[in-house]
């Protein structure tokens, strides 16, 4: 049975807190799904890197990994950079299977949030 996990990959900041807010939904994510294993990455600036983060999970025996880009859009990071750091994580480890989603930006039910978060703050909703 394969050992599966999620990659939480993020920017990054020069700024330790502002990570808090990515740690809080990996916090989400281990309360909702126990023994689920949840790594974030960051891009640059903050530690672990992405091939670092996805190095320790294979190192442990983890075999599929579901990476999750928390950007808003898919802009040059996603286009250009991360083909370019995945091609190089899958040489490095050939027999895991690394399954990208779209950037969080994408997903229908964010933007609703978002717009209805919005919306409270302005007091019409």
């Amino acid at each position: 049975m394969p050992r599966t996990g999620i990659v939480l990959f993020a920017h990054g900041a020069r700024d330790p807190g502002w990570a808090g807010p990515l740690r809080a939904i990996a916090a989400r994510i281990r309360e909702a799904s126990p023994g689920l294993r949840v790594e974030l990455a960051f891009l640059e600036f903050m530690a672990p890197s992405l091939a670092d983060a996805v190095a320790a999970m294979t190192t442990d025996g983890f075999d599929r990994i579901t990476l999750v880009p928390l950007f808003l859009a898919q802009g040059g990071h996603l286009k250009k950079d991360l083909p370019v750091l995945l091609a190089d994580i899958r040489a490095r480890h050939p027999g895991v299977d690394i399954r990208v989603t779209p950037a969080i930006g994408d997903a229908p039910e964010l933007v609703s949030a978002i717009a209805q978060w919005a919306l409270r703050q302005h007091g019409d909703a």
